[in-house]
């Protein structure tokens, strides 16, 4: 039987085998009730506690009118004082950014733009905050200025949206693949292989910088090292992936990537979190199936369940936003041979930045001329140049492509990138030896090639390349709670 905690109430299921299973009850898991709960509720007319922080407070010698938030939505709920009721010292210490326990009736509010207020009885500060010091005023802040303290920034309404539709999009991505029945895979954050063959990766050691052990020809000695070899901190989960879909049919991943490419631009963090399903016997038509249907239900999901977050950023930093969203959601994905979009771009008759002729990797600018001018629509590109795409990507009987596939959407660009994987062991160690790669740092990936070889494919999804899209913000930087980006691992 599981203890009851902290002597809570608890209730009680009895199991197949006669045995008793304790558990905490839903309803007393938080004390009071959070303020989107109470606002949702209609109820007026009752006692209840509030508990929040302090947004401002406004009034005279007759009323004090104080706007509190609880991080459970964007909207505030009125606490309306009699000052004379109350301590003065106690009412001037409640100023933006103090904590505060409300207890009080709830009723109907006279005022506009809000449906009930709270007529406080009783006040309890928590935690003062020092109007010369601390640095979230009334006044607006610039992303930059935030940027600048993240670890106050979620108690902004922008960064609280923000990080409520986060826990929603992370939420869905996991119920969507559990009702697929998918396996969630932990794959290792410490790596000895690079996935991509980038070479862009952190060192994970536990030798003395300044003075490493050394081999006979000068060289460090890894095998002293803590697992024996150099190792990395990973760039993607796909590999290890791979081997759980050759097991188990389908899987994904959901974890943080690192990559230490020194890219300082507004689409790049050098620690990001990535979604990684891989599938047994699919191919890369079954792929892109999934990859559509999959971007469909979480955009779906975010309109559903995040209305009011959502709205909140359509009316402060993307005016398109909501309509955008709609727009991918009810519209099929083009399906585009890579041949055939680079005759687009070049006939366009558009002068991009970046030239773009057969071989070359697309950047932004072409990506999203194709989705926002030329089709109007979400496009998918396949059959990449061998030569542009990774090693374990599936080869095209015309020796020059592969089954990789891209999907590009308005704004962002490319959000996922896939592919049909490579499943004969000669043609992969053909690429990996083509390409000059160590077949010891994957003599493991191989294997599963020799024995027991299959169809399969995946793809990876940026989680925060998708909260772009979805919030609207135009900077990733403001999608995560605290970037890691280069020259900056504050907080």
């Amino acid at each position: 039987m599981f203890p009851v905690q902290g002597g809570r109430a608890a209730a009680s299921l009895r199991g197949e085998n006669g045995r008793n299973f304790t558990f905490l009850r839903n309803d007393i898991v938080m004390k009071t009730p959070r303020i989107a709960e109470i606002l949702k509720s209609g109820e007026i007319d009752r006692d209840i506690t509030v508990q929040g922080w302090v947004r401002t407070k406004r009034g005279n010698k007759n009323v004090a009118f104080i706007a509190l938030n609880d991080g459970s939505c964007v909207a505030n709920i009125q606490i309306v004082v009699d000052p004379t009721a109350f301590d003065e010292d106690m009412l001037k210490s409640i100023t933006t950014g103090a904590c505060l326990r409300v207890d009080g009736r709830l009723v109907k509010s006279p005022g506009a733009g809000q449906g009930v207020e709270v007529q406080a009885s009783h006040i309890e500060v928590y935690g003062t905050a020092d109007p010369d010091t601390y640095p979230l005023q009334k006044k607006g802040h610039s992303l930059e200025f935030l940027r600048d303290i993240a670890y106050l920034r979620p108690r902004t309404n922008t960064f609280g949206a923000i990080l409520r539709i986060r826990h929603a999009m992370a939420y869905a991505i996991h119920k969507y693949f559990n009702d697929h029945g998918f396996y969630y895979l932990h794959t290792p954050l410490i790596t000895g292989s690079d996935c991509e063959g980038a070479g862009a990766m952190f060192r994970v050691t536990t030798l003395d910088a300044a003075n490493p052990p050394r081999t006979e020809t000068g060289e460090v000695d890894f095998s002293k090292d803590f697992f024996g070899k150099p190792c990395n901190l990973t760039v993607s989960g796909q590999l290890e992936g791979e081997l759980g879909a050759m097991a188990i049919g389908q899987i994904y991943t959901f974890g943080p990537t690192f990559r230490a490419e020194n890219s300082n631009t507004p689409r790049h963090l050098a620690e990001f979190w990535m979604i990684e399903p891989e599938v047994a016997f699919y191919d890369i038509n079954d792929n892109m199936d999934l990859a559509e249907d999959f971007l469909k239900y979480l955009i779906a999901y975010a309109l559903e369940n995040c209305r009011e977050d959502l709205e909140f950023m359509n009316k402060m930093w993307d005016s398109e936003l909501i309509s955008r969203l709609e727009f991918v959601l009810h519209n099929d994905f083009v399906r585009l041979d890579y041949t055939e979009g680079v005759e687009i771009l070049k006939a366009s008759g558009r002068k991009f930045e970046f030239p773009c002729d057969w071989g070359c990797d697309l950047q932004s600018e072409h990506e999203r001329y194709l989705v926002e001018e030329h089709f109007k629509r979400p496009v998918i590109l396949t059959n990449y140049p061998k030569e542009i795409k990774a090693f374990y990507m599936k080869q095209n009987e015309d020796g020059r492509t592969v089954r990789a596939m891209d999907v590009l959407f308005p704004k962002i660009g490319e959000i996922i990138g896939g592919s049909e994987r490579e499943a004969d062991y000669g043609k992969l160690c053909a690429r990996v030896k083509e390409l000059g790669m160590h077949e010891s740092e994957v003599w493991w990936y191989l294997d599963t090639r020799r024995w027991g070889s299959a169809p399969h494919s995946g793809f990876g999804l940026g989680f925060e390349r998708l909260l772009l899209f979805v919030t609207g913000m135009g900077n990733i930087r403001d999608v995560i709670p605290f970037p890691r980006t280069p020259n900056n691992a504050e907080f």
